[in-house]
């Protein structure tokens, strides 16, 4: 549940393109009003107002007809310095600035870096014209992609929550770490005693081996276990809205359960051969069980890969 990365915010950002620039411009139609090149403290009322229905705001300034900045560069709750780039400055070159000069609807530029923040942005500006369609200039808006993103898609409330997710899995990945190193420890002892047994021992040594196997494969399986609770919930971020984030989850949970009874089930026939011809039996069953549970998993990733595709293609031709 970490920040999405570049990539996964440029592949919603063409998803959802067309939803995004529709957002963009019901939001500068609506604080498109000559009095914010008069009034500068309307400006700030403007963007606080901005930032309780949309988040993901970050600056508004304006500019003059040329490209000159007019404004201070007005963020939630404050005004930035001039030395952050404010009244004066030369936007005439940004791309932002030569798309609205052929246009007299919203644009919204490509997503780049921005500088500051040093996250995904977009801009969005519209022109303003007075009364007799004079043109007054320009209102910029600077938009966080990645927040953006979030509340389009209703994701927005889920990061409120994300410390606590993110402590909980921890915890649990811990703990699941903790069972490894006991079941490691046991392990070890198991393999002492094959070379140290206790006076009046009568066990087999030959079975003993079976027992370290039992104990490491076991600690495998639940260290797999762990390490994919921790990538999957807290290091990497998990995007709940594609359905290959959960099969891949599942593909490896499951993964981890079938190496294990793969091996109990080799086992269990090792030590048919060396005498317990009754365990036979059960050993043949969790080999079946493993095959069927591997057919299972084969036709469950078959099909949500299937259907994601079906859907997929579904959206794009919507879009088209």
């Amino acid at each position: 549940m970490s920040e999405m990365s570049y990539i996964q915010i440029i592949e919603h950002y063409h998803q959802h393109t067309a939803s995004i620039n529709e957002l963009m411009g019901s939001i500068l139609s609506g604080i498109n009003d000559q009095t914010l090149f008069e009034d500068e403290d309307r400006q700030q009322k403007a963007i606080d107002c901005l930032v309780e229905s949309y988040p993901f705001v970050e600056l508004l300034y304006t500019l003059d007809p040329n490209g000159q900045q007019l404004s201070h560069n007005v963020a939630p709750g404050t005004t930035l310095p001039d030395q952050q780039g404010g009244v004066g400055k030369d936007r005439s070159h940004r791309p932002y600035f030569l798309q609205a000069k052929e246009s007299r609807t919203t644009i919204v530029t490509a997503p780049y870096l921005s500088v500051a923040s040093r996250s995904l942005c977009i801009t969005a500006a519209v022109e303003v014209r007075s009364a007799t369609d004079a043109l007054l200039g320009y209102i910029v808006l600077d938009i966080d992609l990645s927040h953006t993103i979030e509340f389009l898609m209703g994701d927005s409330q889920r990061r409120k929550f994300s410390v606590l997710f993110k402590a909980v899995y921890s915890a649990i990945a811990i703990g699941l770490f903790s069972v490894v190193g006991l079941l490691f420890y046991f392990s070890l002892e198991e393999l002492l005693s094959v070379f140290m047994p206790s006076t009046g021992e009568h066990e087999l040594h030959y079975t003993k081996p079976f027992g370290i196997i039992v104990y490491l494969t076991l600690a495998l399986a639940i260290f797999d276990l762990a390490k994919t609770t921790l990538e999957e919930e807290v290091l990497m971020h998990k995007d709940i809205f594609r359905h290959s984030s959960t099969r891949r989850t599942i593909t490896r949970f499951m993964s981890a359960i079938l190496i294990a009874v793969s091996i109990e089930a080799l086992l269990l026939m090792f030590k048919s051969v060396l005498g317990d011809g009754h365990m036979l039996a059960g050993a043949v069953e969790m080999m079946f069980s493993a095959a069927g549970l591997l057919m299972a998993l084969g036709v469950y990733v078959f099909l949500g890969a299937k259907a994601e595709k079906a859907m997929v293609e579904l959206r794009q031709n919507k879009l088209d």
